[in-house]
């Protein structure tokens, strides 16, 4: 508890004074020289409200006991208040300039003096409790975020790992390889790096792009729904079963909206856009929605295009696998569907890591 007021005044009249206005509110320890006020502070400054102290000490420069106090820290710890009789403001700039809170000025009025000191003493006080409540919260807060961080990363695990599992259902149900679903990670975060680094109006972030890749591996998720005798067909189907491949967009999203627990907001709304949207193009010609042009989000422009790209370079139950640079100026003469001219930029200058992703993960 701190209830004791040091006075380190050289002058043994203005030291009683002194001691005599503070007496019956505080414990009072006066001392005439700095060696023993300094013995005071290390010892017992935990119990200090406040010093009082005149820097005039014969044979001493002005200032320099201050500066000593100063730099062993006992300034910032204690308010100081100086005792002094010069009004010059040189000379009060001075004090504060080392960290002084106050002046006592000579000769002393008692009700000021006690007045000051009380005022100085409750405004410290409250400074050094609401220090402590600071940083006793930041610590609170500190270890909530710490917990709600490892909570966040745990759940994200958990949503990765739930999503891993039925995109490996629907791969095996369609005769694909799980790198299949790996290419489509890679591959959108690829394009979506370049995309973001490009166009910047698309407000994409490598935080976002993360998502967009673990959120592609659903893209297909709507096939476990399909008949198998349409969805494993050789052959090229009928109209009616086209329009039943169609509705997996539909069906996916859906899924994603009712069935799967996807606990997170940005994960769950690009998922079920991807789910919906990766087989409308940009000239208004795909579906579901018959979306057009920037009413397609870029998440799922650029699933879109992968999804394209993959099944191009793959080999498939109605057709053989296309080269890489095959499939390259199929999608940009557009005999694949119309994409975005942004998108052919970002897809061109990606052309060799679609490559090297494709070579990386490529089917046994």
């Amino acid at each position: 508890m701190r209830d004791t007021i040091l006075i380190l005044e050289f002058d043994d009249s203005s030291r009683a004074q002194l001691a005599e206005i503070f007496r019956d509110k505080y414990k009072v320890l006066d001392v005439p020289d700095e060696k023993e006020g300094l013995n005071i502070l290390r010892n017992q400054g935990a119990s200090l409200a406040v010093v009082l102290v005149n820097l005039l000490i014969p044979a001493k420069d002005d200032f320099r006991v201050l500066r000593r106090l100063s730099e062993k820290g006992f300034l910032s710890r204690i308010p100081f208040i100086m005792i002094t009789s010069d009004k010059a403001a040189v000379y009060e700039k001075k004090g504060y300039e080392c960290g002084i809170v106050s002046y006592i000025k000579k000769p002393f009025h008692t009700e000021i003096v006690r007045q000051l000191v009380d005022n100085v003493v409750e405004v410290f006080q409250y400074k050094m409790q609401l220090e402590i409540t600071v940083k006793k919260q930041t610590e609170k807060l500190k270890k909530q975020n710490t917990m709600l961080k490892f909570m966040a990363e745990k759940q994200k695990h958990m949503n990765e790992v739930l999503i891993d599992s039925l995109s490996n259902i629907v791969e095996f149900r369609n005769l694909e390889s799980e790198q299949h679903i790996k290419r489509i990670r890679e591959l959108s975060i690829c394009l979506g790096t370049c995309v973001m680094n490009l166009y910047p109006e698309y407000e994409l972030t490598p935080e976002k792009l993360e998502i967009i890749g673990w959120s592609s591996s659903l893209h297909d998720i709507g096939k476990i729904v399909i008949p198998d005798h349409i969805i494993l067909k050789a052959g090229k189907l009928t109209e009616d079963e086209y329009e039943v491949i169609k509705s997996h967009t539909t069906k996916g999203a859906e899924i994603i909206e009712k069935v799967i627990r996807l606990n997170n907001e940005l994960f769950y709304e690009y998922a079920y856009d991807i789910a919906r949207h990766h087989h409308e193009k940009y000239d208004g010609n795909g579906y579901p929605d018959g979306l057009k042009g920037e009413e397609i989000s870029i998440a799922a422009q650029i699933v879109s295009l992968v999804d394209v790209y993959d099944a191009l370079t793959s080999k498939r139950v109605y057709k053989a696998a296309y080269g890489t640079d095959k499939a390259y100026q199929m999608i940009i003469n557009g005999q694949s569907g119309v994409f975005s001219s942004k998108l052919l930029k970002a897809f061109t200058e990606m052309k060799g890591k679609f490559a090297e992703i494709v070579k990386k993960y490529c089917d046994d």
